[in-house]
This record gives structure tokens, C-alpha cells and sequence, in this order.
């Protein structure tokens, strides 16, 4: 088995080999070393990407906007994603962002995850009936199949989050209340040696 440390130094290389600047490419093997990490088939899909990098025409975008569309080609989803995470502080502020024709969508979700812990909120990302929940870059809850994922997404949106309890306040006074019962009762030795302590000389 190759471990992650491998695996980043040859996407990396590989990269760099098919055009991409050194700092891209360092860019796109972290990606592929998490979606690995995560169980995502990573090295297959980048593989794929690649034979076809220099035979088909793929959409860039330097300035991302709310809604975003391609005017003839399909959005590159290495570009995508590097300016996503580059742009993700403003980004947040529209709550919600939609691209049209995104080519191999697993590549843009390292991105994403990596986002969501730059930004300290959970994204959900859609395309069709496939939905991701981007917790943080600690991991990544999919509905989709792994064996089926798909070569292209017709319309991505990307949501972010805002941070809020899974349990209600009744559930957390619960609780809390429960875990009261470990609390020490202040005694009037625990005052005094409190009231003492770091008063004493030792010269």
C-alpha cells in the first residue's frame, strides 16, 4: 500500500509534468492526499483528468462571482477549486454560490474541505441528487456512491454553514444539570487553603 507521504510527492510531480506551476501543483497533491485519506478515489479520477488535460479545452476563471457560468467549455476543477480557496473569506458573504458544468467534481472537494477549515464552517456542496458535507477538513459525508461518481456536474452549489448547535437548549440544561453532581462542595478548609495559597515563604 502507498502511503500518503508517496502519494503526494508523485501527484505532485506529475503535475508539475503536465503543466502545472510548482505551486499548483503542491496545491493539487495536497487535494489528492486527503480525498486518499478520506477513501475517495483520488489518483483515479486525477489520472483521468490528466489524459485528458492537453486534448480538451477546460474554462478558467480568475474572479468568482455568486453565479457563475462558463461560456463554452466546462470549469476546470483544479482552477476552480485553487481560486475558491484563494477567494473563500469573500466568498462566505454570498451565503451561496452556483457554478454551471464543473469536470471531475470529486477533484474540486479537497478544496472545499480544505475551505471550510480556513473559514470555521461546514459547507454543503450539490450537483444533481449528490450531496458533501465539508466538516472542517477533518472529513467529508457523502450520499454518493464511490463507484459512481460522476465525470461532470451540470450545476454545483456551494453552501456555507453558519455554525449552530445539533441539541437544544432543554437537551444542554439536561446535562448540565447532570454533570453538577461532580462539582466540589466548597468547604471552609478548601477557602483557606485556597485564600493561602502562594503566600507562603519559602526564603
Amino acid at each position: 500500500m502507498k502511503s500518503l507521504s508517496e502519494i503526494e510527492t508523485v501527484t505532485k510531480r506529475a503535475s508539475r509534468a503536465v503543466g502545472f506551476s510548482w505551486g499548483d501543483s503542491e496545491e493539487i497533491a495536497k487535494g489528492i492526499r486527503l480525498l486518499e485519506l478520506f477513501g475517495f478515489p483520488g489518483i483515479k479520477n486525477l489520472n483521468q483528468y490528466f489524459k485528458l488535460i492537453n486534448k480538451k479545452n477546460f474554462e478558467n476563471l480568475s474572479i468568482l462571482k455568486k453565479k457563475n457560468k462558463s461560456n463554452k467549455y466546462s470549469f476546470c476543477p483544479i482552477n476552480l477549486g485553487i481560486r475558491i480557496l484563494d477567494q473563500i473569506k469573500t466568498l462566505e458573504k454570498f451565503k451561496k454560490i452556483t457554478f454551471h458544468k464543473v469536470s471531475y467534481p470529486i477533484l474540486l472537494l479537497p478544496f472545499l474541505s480544505r475551505s471550510s477549515d480556513v473559514i470555521g464552517k461546514k459547507i454543503l456542496f450539490k450537483f444533481e441528487k449528490n450531496t458533501f458535507l465539508l466538516n472542517f477538513n477533518v472529513n467529508i459525508l457523502s450520499n454518493l456512491s464511490l463507484k459512481k461518481f460522476p465525470l461532470l456536474a451540470k450545476k454545483t452549489e456551494i453552501v456555507f454553514l453558519e455554525n449552530k448547535d445539533n441539541f437544544t437548549e432543554k437537551e444542554w440544561k439536561s446535562l448540565y444539570k447532570l454533570s453538577e453532581n461532580t462539582f466540589v462542595e466548597e468547604t471552609e478548609s478548601l477557602k483557606q487553603g485556597a485564600a493561602g495559597a502562594g503566600l507562603t515563604d519559602n526564603d
